[in-house]
């Protein structure tokens, strides 16, 4: 049993202890998003978490998982659930989101591109595949996930600018900018070393949960949430945007790598006003 530590920085909390734990005791209906990529079950190294479970199992706890975020989540709240299979388990993410229809309704499945190649030329990072039976795994899936699927979004808050201007005029819209769609190009940053990833096997970038968090809109001391929190990369995006965030993770190490982020931007930030 972990027992629970918790300490601030800024606006962020950062919690050591069992996220299935810690949220039992948070309110109820206190989160306005939650954006979070648990393990995958795909036998990652994690530091303190054996990543091998029996589907079954994964399944159980993930789905035990979401309870309880259904619990903390507000009523007009956004889950963004990032996750993926493999080659040979390539069934398990859309497994998991029949086990969450009791739960929440999908009101959007986004497909997050790491990699694309677009005629003769490969954009982003490409990790080879040494088999003769699968192509190249380029894509992970984000599940925006509600309790009624009827948020309403800022779409163009999470939007990109028109290629072709006449479009705005054309079709009487009010700025140039439009609805990004369900796919999402984010390469990851290269790095080249386990040190540079903090040591963490599923570091995602940064703009992956920033752009979550604008989709769902930016609003008055609103609360974030990502109870895997890993080395910090939910809470980097929430500073970033200036919105209150949560953050729980297990791992004292990992925890350390996130307050050591994070206390770089906020100092960072500090220096930019003076």
């Amino acid at each position: 049993m972990i027992r629970a530590r918790r300490e601030t920085l800024g606006e962020h909390a950062l919690i050591r202890g069992d996220c299935l734990s810690v949220m039992r005791r948070m309110p109820i209906g206190s989160v306005d998003v939650v954006v979070t990529s648990p393990p995958y079950n795909l036998g990652l190294a994690y530091r303190s978490y054996k990543d091998s479970l029996s589907e079954e199992s994964y399944l159980d706890w993930m789905e035990l998982i979401c309870q309880k975020i259904a619990r903390v989540l507000k009523e007009d709240g956004s889950f963004f659930l990032n996750i993926a299979g493999s080659s040979a388990q390539p069934w398990l993410p859309f497994e998991l989101m029949v086990r969450l229809r009791g739960i929440f309704v999908l009101q959007n499945h986004i497909s997050w591109v790491k990699s694309i190649a677009i005629g003769e030329v490969t954009h982003g990072h490409f990790k080879p595949v040494n088999s003769l039976r699968y192509v190249n795994r380029n894509h992970e899936h984000i599940f925006h996930l509600t309790k009624q699927g009827a948020v309403e979004l800022d779409r163009l808050g999470a939007g990109v600018p028109f290629t072709d201007k006449s479009n705005i005029h054309r079709r009487q819209h009010q700025e140039d900018r439009r609805c990004r769609g369900d796919t999402w190009f984010i390469p990851y940053e290269t790095v080249r070393s386990r040190h540079a990833r903090y040591s963490h096997p599923g570091i995602f970038p940064v703009a992956l949960p920033e752009r979550c968090i604008r989709l769902h809109g930016l609003r008055p001391d609103m609360m974030v949430l990502d109870p895997f929190m890993g080395t910090g990369t939910t809470l980097i995006a929430a500073e970033a945007l200036k919105v209150r965030s949560i953050g729980i993770e297990a791992d004292t190490t990992y925890v350390r790598f996130a307050r050591k982020r994070l206390r770089a931007m906020i100092e960072q930030g500090q220096e930019a006003d003076v």
